[in-house]
């Protein structure tokens, strides 16, 4: 007999298992880069939640089960970028930082009101030619100082605009 699974629980299951136990999410900053490799512009989706709000977000998801956390990024990157945004994920990512994402606020400056979450955040480099797709509705590139703005900040959700100033600082780009 040959295995079909593929990893994905069914709605019941998954919610069963975020009231039990941690689940790991992989948090992408899409970022371009210039000829020095210096980040110069980096890419915001914009998406309405669930109660309508339109927020900026980064490319994030969960890492399936059997999944390497590398084919989990790319993944998710071409899901959210499409197919042609040529991501340039190294053989061995490492992330810059590990975000934990609580359901009740305050503690941690993550907060995922369905879940504890523990998060592997990557800044990617991305080439090619990005089209937001599944729920995104469209993808903007901000220069780092746009990013770290308050407006921009506050449109972020669950801590991400925290995520993505992390981020900003690890590539020597907070202003």
């Amino acid at each position: 007999m040959i295995e079909t699974a593929s990893g994905w629980l069914a709605p019941d299951e998954l919610e069963s298992m975020r009231a039990r136990m941690p689940i790991l999410y992989v948090d992408a900053v899409p970022v371009r880069v210039d000829d020095t490799g210096t980040v110069t512009r980096i890419g915001l989706l914009l998406r309405i939640g669930p109660r309508g709000k339109v927020s900026r977000a980064l490319v994030s998801g969960r890492v399936l089960h059997r999944e390497r956390v590398r084919d989990a990024l790319l993944r998710h990157l071409e899901k959210d970028l499409g197919p042609v945004a040529l991501p340039r994920v190294p053989a061995s990512p490492q992330p810059f930082t590990i975000a934990e994402y609580f359901p009740e606020p305050g503690v941690t400056p993550y907060h995922d009101s369905r879940q504890h979450a523990v998060s592997l955040a990557y800044v990617v480099p991305v080439a090619g030619d990005c089209r937001p797709r599944q729920d995104a509705l469209d993808l903007v590139w901000f220069t780092p100082d746009e990013a770290a703005s308050p407006v921009v900040q506050q449109e972020m959700n669950g801590g991400q605009g925290n995520l993505l100033k992390q981020a900003l600082a690890y590539v020597g780009r907070l202003p």
